[in-house]
């Protein structure tokens, strides 16, 4: 199983960001799905996940309600968006696949609920 992120590079500042993550290998409708980043000055941190189902998210309380993620398990594809973004935001982008069998509606936060990683998107604020 492999994860592909796409979308980072510059973004205005106030403006959004959109991130896609795209598995293969397999099936996304088996794994529950994470955004994590790296941001200067700081360690990896989770910024959303969402059930194995796609229908329960989960947010961390610093995205301030700014984050959105969908998860399109017939293009076998995740998506973050994030707005009103701040040179705050600015770092490496991860996309993470959680383990199977694992109750459809359950969410994970934790880095090591995720075994599969994404190599991880640049992204710079600009302006």
């Amino acid at each position: 199983v492999q994860l592909v992120e796409s979308g980072g590079g510059f973004v205005q500042s106030g403006g959004s960001l959109s991130l896609s993550c795209v598995l293969t290998g397999d099936t996304m409708n088996k794994y529950p799905m994470a955004w994590f980043r790296q941001v200067a000055g700081k360690g990896r941190e989770i910024v959303s996940s969402v059930s194995q189902s796609g229908r329960i998210p989960f947010y961390a309380d610093s995205m301030n309600g700014r984050a959105f993620i969908s998860k399109d398990n017939q293009n076998n594809t995740a998506r973050l968006q994030l707005n009103g973004m701040t040179s705050e935001d600015a770092g490496v982008y991860y996309c993470a696949a959680g383990m199977v069998n694992v109750p459809p509606h359950s969410t994970y936060d934790r880095g090591y609920e995720f075994p599969i990683w994404g190599q991880g998107t640049q992204v710079t604020l600009s302006g």
